[in-house]
C-alpha cells in the first residue's frame, strides 16, 4: 500500500531547499525563489494527476484528454511543467528556462494569475538575476533548488495528500519560518499564526459571508478567517500594497483551494480597488493586521476622499492607524457587519485629531471590545499591540468590554506566544459580553472590566485599558526588623571569613 506523504515531511524538503539561497540573498528575498517554485511543483503535480486520470477515462485518447484538459483548475503548457524544468537542470540557462515558464504559464491562466495592470504574479521573481550569483554559481543554485523540489516524498498529487490543505500548510510554515528570519521585514507579510486565530475567532463569520483583509500581506489571517466558517459557503476579498507579497497572497489562495479569491494589487487608502461600481465593496467581515502608525499615508487627500471614509475627521499624515480603522468601518454592513483589527496602544489614547475620531466611534456605539496583548508577540516589533472589535450591528447597550490579556502567553527566547488557553480565555470572556451574560462593571479581577458609556466619557473618550482594568500588584510588605537581623548576621559571617583569611595569609607568609 503507498505511503502517504505527511506535513512534517513537506515542511521538512521544502525546508532544506531553503540552504541553497542562505548566505546569497536577504530571506525576504528568498522567499520568493522557494515559495514560487512550490507553487510550480504543486501547479506541475496536480496537472499530472489530471492527466493521468483523463487518459484512463478516455482510453489513452490523447485529443479527447487535451480538450477536456482546457476546462480544469490550470493550463499548464508542458515547457511550464516543473518536469519539463527539472529535466533542463543542466542547461546553461536554466534561470531563463524558468522565467520563460513561469511568463508562459501567466500567459495560459491570464485570468487567474494576472492583475488588474495586465502583469502577472510573478513579474517581480528573476530566476536569472545577477543576484544569485555569477553564470556558474547561478545555475548551480538553481540545479540544486530543482533537485531539491524533485526529492521523490514530494509528491503534491491531490491522490497522494493527506488533505486538501496540506500544501497550503506547507507554504503557511514556510512562510512563518521566512517572518522569523526575516526580522523587522516580515511585519509586511505575515501575522503570527496564533494572532490571526484570535482575530478569526473574535470575529467569526456565518456561511455565506463576504470576509475581507484590506491589508491582506501573505493572506494568513484572511486564510484564518474564511476557515473558522466551518463550510464552504464562504467569499474572500483582499488588498495588498506590496506587489512581491500580493504575489505570495494569490499563490497562498490557490494552494489552499480558494480559486474564486478576490485578491488585489494597491494602496488600500489611496486607491482601493475592491468596489462595485463607484462605491466601495460591503463586508459581512473585516480583519486587519495593516501597519503600525503609517507615516504618508495619503491624509493631504483625505478630505476630499471620493469615498467619505474620513467624515469623522482626518487622522495625522504621520499616524495612519486611525485611516485603516475608518476604512474598515466603512467597508462593513450596516447593521451587521463585523470588524477586527490589531493597533498599536496609543490609537486607544492619542489626542487633536485622532481623539476627536475616536469620540465620535464611540457615540455611534459601534465599538464592542479593546483587547490587550502581551508585548514581543509580532515579528519586527516589540511594542505590545491591542485588538479592537467594531459590530455594526451591536445590541442597544453602549457598554464596551476591556481585556488586558498582557500577562497571559508563553515567554520565548525571540519571540512570546499566546498558548491555546490563553486564546480561549479571551474568546470566553468575548462571547459572554456578546451574548449578555457580563454586564456593566462585572469585573474578572486584573483580566477583564465592562465600562459604561458614561465612564468612558468621564475619562474623556480615553480607552487606555489600565483606566479600566486594574493590574496594579502589591509589593510584599517587607519585615524592617528581619532584614536588619539578617544584615547583621551576614556581617558577622564576613568578619569571620576575613578572620580566617588573614590567618592563612600569615601562614604563607604574605
Amino acid at each position: 500500500m503507498e505511503t502517504k506523504i505527511t506535513q512534517k515531511e513537506i515542511n521538512n524538503i521544502v525546508w532544506k531547499a531553503c540552504d541553497t539561497f542562505r548566505g546569497v540573498i536577504d530571506p525576504s528575498q528568498y522567499k520568493d525563489y522557494i515559495l514560487t517554485m512550490l507553487f510550480i511543483k504543486y501547479v506541475s503535480d496536480v496537472h499530472r494527476d489530471i492527466y493521468d486520470s483523463y487518459m484512463k477515462k478516455y482510453n489513452k485518447d490523447k485529443e479527447r484528454v487535451a480538450r477536456a484538459m482546457k476546462h480544469e483548475r490550470f493550463v499548464v503548457p508542458e515547457h511550464c511543467t516543473f518536469e519539463y524544468l527539472f529535466d533542463h537542470r543542466n542547461d546553461s540557462n536554466i534561470g531563463e528556462l524558468i522565467n520563460i515558464a513561469l511568463n508562459d504559464l501567466e500567459e495560459s491562466n491570464r485570468e487567474k494569475l494576472g492583475g488588474e495592470d495586465g502583469s502577472g504574479i510573478f513579474r517581480n521573481i528573476d530566476f536569472n538575476s545577477s543576484n544569485l550569483g555569477d553564470a556558474k554559481d547561478k545555475n548551480n543554485r538553481l540545479k540544486n533548488l530543482l533537485i531539491d523540489f524533485s526529492d521523490a516524498k514530494l509528491d503534491l498529487r491531490p491522490s497522494h495528500l493527506e488533505g486538501r490543505d496540506i500544501i497550503g500548510d506547507a507554504y503557511e510554515f514556510l512562510i512563518a519560518n521566512f517572518a522569523s528570519d526575516a526580522g523587522k521585514k516580515a511585519g509586511e507579510f505575515y501575522t503570527p499564526s496564533e494572532v490571526s486565530t484570535l482575530l478569526a475567532r473574535l470575529t467569526k463569520s456565518a456561511p455565506g459571508a463576504r470576509i475581507c483583509d484590506p491589508t491582506c500581506g501573505s493572506g494568513s489571517l484572511l486564510i484564518k478567517a474564511a476557515k473558522e466558517i466551518g463550510s464552504d459557503n464562504f467569499s474572500v476579498y483582499g488588498q495588498e500594497a506590496n506587489g512581491s507579497t500580493w504575489a505570495l497572497a494569490v499563490m497562498n489562495m490557490f494552494l489552499h483551494g480558494f480559486d474564486n479569491a478576490t485578491i488585489r494589487w494597491g494602496d488600500t487608502i489611496g486607491n482601493p480597488k475592491l468596489k462595485e461600481g463607484d462605491a466601495l465593496m460591503k463586508f459581512d467581515t473585516v480583519v486587519a493586521n495593516p501597519p503600525f502608525s503609517l507615516d504618508k499615508w495619503g491624509a493631504e487627500g483625505a478630505a476630499t476622499d471620493p469615498y467619505n471614509r474620513f467624515w469623522r475627521g482626518v487622522p495625522p499624515k504621520s499616524k495612519g492607524d486611525w485611516a485603516f480603522i475608518c476604512h474598515m468601518i466603512e467597508t462593513a454592513y450596516e447593521g451587521k457587519g463585523k470588524v477586527g483589527i490589531v493597533v498599536p496602544h496609543g490609537v486607544l489614547f492619542r489626542g487633536a485629531a485622532e481623539g476627536k475620531i475616536r469620540q465620535k466611534t464611540i457615540e455611534e456605539n459601534i465599538l464592542e471590545t479593546v483587547i490587550g496583548l502581551p508585548a514581543n508577540l509580532f515579528f519586527g516589533t516589540g511594542i505590545p499591540a491591542a485588538i479592537m472589535i467594531f459590530n455594526k450591528g451591536k445590541r442597544k447597550n453602549t457598554n464596551i468590554l476591556f481585556i488586558d490579556a498582557s500577562k497571559h502567553f508563553e515567554a520565548g527566547k525571540n519571540q512570546n506566544k499566546l498558548r491555546e488557553e490563553d486564546i480561549n480565555h479571551i474568546v470566553d470572556t468575548y462571547r459572554k459580553f456578546n451574548s449578555g451574560k457580563l454586564n456593566a462593571g462585572v469585573t474578572e479581577e486584573k483580566y477583564a472590566y465592562v465600562a459604561t458609556f458614561e465612564e468612558i466619557k468621564g475619562n474623556e473618550f480615553n480607552l487606555n485599558i489600565p483606566r479600566y482594568v486594574d493590574t496594579f500588584e502589591e509589593e510584599e510588605e517587607i519585615d524592617i526588623a528581619a532584614v536588619q537581623k539578617r544584615i547583621e548576621e551576614l556581617e558577622n559571617e564576613l568578619a569571620d571569613v576575613r578572620k580566617e583569611m588573614k590567618k592563612y595569609l600569615e601562614e604563607l607568609g604574605i
